[in-house]
């Protein structure tokens, strides 16, 4: 069944309407599926049913109707989403053709478990922006764990992949403290705390993460193991002090300064500084600057069209920019340190809280709008990048999305959605040692490979400890254009072969990559392999999601 029959579709449609409560929508007609076939990767999408959940028992449900399939004789499994929006990853798009997409965003409950603890229990579907709405109004002192990807995308979601922010509470995934769901059989998962606990208030269990026994929440994470249906986690105070700092290099020779300055503040200020980012001029330009070639050409910019624009815009080869969050005196003394590691080796250096900021901000108030556009445009950026920092969602990261897209400009004026917009972005996000001689290598590296396929070389590097860096960089085509969409999946194949070669091995990956490079043979996917046939024998959840090789499900004459 890959969804082009009418009469597996309906047979199904009619069979979930039976099963479902009323607070829940079955989606078959192309008009409802059309924003589920939508995706950056420029891959072809065959939703054919979507299922989106209003009430959680309706998850119960559609498990044991998939689990049912000998006897109705429509087979299919289940692909649960959050919000759909994991963007150049895979978006709402499932691995399996037969799969039902199972839309969770109409759960978006948020308990506050202790407001003084700072622990929250939030459903799928809740957003960035819905939990700083939430804290808001209740006037809660919490940053929320934010990313670039923008206030409509999952928090659960980006746990659950192992994602990462700026923010001091930098890995999400560590902040999470207790998982509920269902296995596919219908069984509930919480942990051995749960069960043993008699005062049913949970206390335990939302504020001790690794529980009693095995430790089965890491099961649930970039895995087709479970349908999660909430999360317990931890927020960051609000901190008395704030200041971010960027540091500016103008030549691209100071970078290895610029890494050992880097080492030096996560290594020293541990606990006190946030994550902290090195952009490179090209990075930093499409943030800010529209395409010089326009936004329809397949074609890489050149040297004098990059310096053009850094020299208006006013982008040094490499930029640092990091936080500092704690007491006052804390954040103060801190600032100092900085300034001391840094010293004379960069060109610029700013703060955040400097009077010149402040002098800026309240000039361009007084002038009117259309003077200093240029100047506008990066205080804009600059404060975006700011409020993420402060856990408050923001924008200002997703332009670079929209850098070779003919048809639609990242007006921050409206909420930006890539994949509805048409975007053309594949991610490439390896782990890179914090090592200068393996950065510059790795610098190479991209350099190299992405112009060969007229992709655009931006580059980050985000820390997550003083020893390791992820890179995160974005593949970024016009996906109306296939030989645009071509080019951009063969470089980031090469990027990613070559790349494992010097042992840079991504954190995550998208569909296409999960088929192609894990291996059914290898000892660990075969111990994953035995832990889905005990949990999920008939292979219902996200068939193939970080999951090679595994059987498909038997069809209603065969036997199981």
């Amino acid at each position: 069944m890959n969804g082009k029959s009418n009469q597996p579709t309906a047979a199904l449609v009619g069979l979930l309407q039976q099963k479902l409560s009323k607070d829940s929508q079955v989606l078959s007609s192309a008009a409802e599926l059309a924003a589920y076939q939508q995706n950056c990767e420029g891959s072809e999408a065959h939703t054919w049913c979507v299922v989106k959940i209003g009430n959680k028992q309706d998850i119960s449900q559609v498990l044991a109707l998939a689990s049912d399939h000998k006897n109705t004789g429509v087979v299919f499994s289940v692909h649960p989403i959050s919000t759909g929006r994991n963007w150049g990853y895979a978006s709402a798009r499932a691995n399996d053709g037969n799969a039902v997409i199972l839309d969770l965003s109409m759960l978006n409950t948020i308990s506050c478990d202790d407001k003084t603890l700072g622990i929250f229990t939030v459903e799928p579907g809740v957003t960035q922006q819905q939990l700083r709405d939430y804290l808001d109004l209740h006037q809660l002192k919490y940053m929320v764990p934010v990313t670039g990807a923008g206030p409509g995308c999952s928090i659960l979601g980006n746990a659950l992949e192992r994602g990462y922010g700026i923010t001091p509470y930098t890995d999400h995934f560590a902040a999470v403290n207790s998982i509920r769901g269902l296995l596919a059989d219908g069984t509930e998962i919480r942990s051995a705390v749960a069960e043993l606990d008699q005062s049913h208030d949970d206390f335990i269990d939302k504020t001790y993460k690794y529980g009693l026994g095995p430790y089965l929440d890491g099961l649930w994470t970039q895995s087709n193991l479970a349908v999660v249906t909430e999360i317990s986690l931890r927020l960051k105070a609000d901190p008395e002090a704030f200041s971010a700092f960027y540091l500016q290099f103008a030549d691209e020779q100071q970078f290895e300064q610029a890494q050992q300055i880097v080492f030096t503040i996560l290594q020293k200020l541990e606990g006190v500084v946030g994550s902290v980012n090195i952009m490179d001029q090209r990075r930093v330009t499409a943030m800010m600057a529209p395409n010089p070639n326009g936004p329809a050409a397949h074609q890489v910019m050149s040297k004098q069209q990059v310096a053009s624009l850094a020299k208006d815009y006013d982008i040094p080869a490499w930029t640092i920019a990091g936080t500092l969050y704690g007491q006052k005196s804390v954040v103060n003394a801190a600032r100092k340190e900085v300034k001391r590691f840094a010293g004379n080796h960069c060109s610029k250096m700013i703060f955040s809280d400097s009077g010149l900021i402040k002098l800026g901000r309240w000039l361009l108030q007084l002038l009117p709008d259309r003077l200093l556009a240029k100047q506008r445009k990066m205080l804009a950026s600059l404060d975006g990048g700011i409020a993420i920092m402060r856990g408050h969602p923001d924008q200002v990261a997703l332009p670079v999305a929209y850098w070779r897209n003919p048809h639609s400009s990242p007006l921050q004026s409206r909420a930006l959605n890539p994949a509805a917009d048409g975007c053309g972005l594949l991610w490439y996000a390896p782990l890179v040692p914090m090592k200068s001689d393996a950065m510059q290598l790795f610098i190479s590296h991209v350099r190299t490979i992405c112009p060969k396929y007229g992709i655009e070389p931006m580059i980050t590097f985000t820390s997550l400890k003083h020893d390791m860096v992820d890179s995160t960089i974005p593949i970024v085509f016009n996906r109306s254009d296939s030989h645009a969409v071509a080019q951009a999946q063969a470089c980031l194949t090469e990027l990613v072969s070559e790349g494992l070669k010097q042992g840079w091995v991504p954190y995550r990956l998208n569909l296409a990559q999960q088929a192609s490079l894990l291996s059914a043979e290898q000892p660990f996917w075969q111990i994953s392999a035995k832990i889905k046939q005990a949990l999920d024998p008939d292979n219902i959840i996200s068939p193939g999601r970080y999951q090679p090789g595994v059987l498909k499900i038997p069809a209603p004459d065969q036997k199981p």
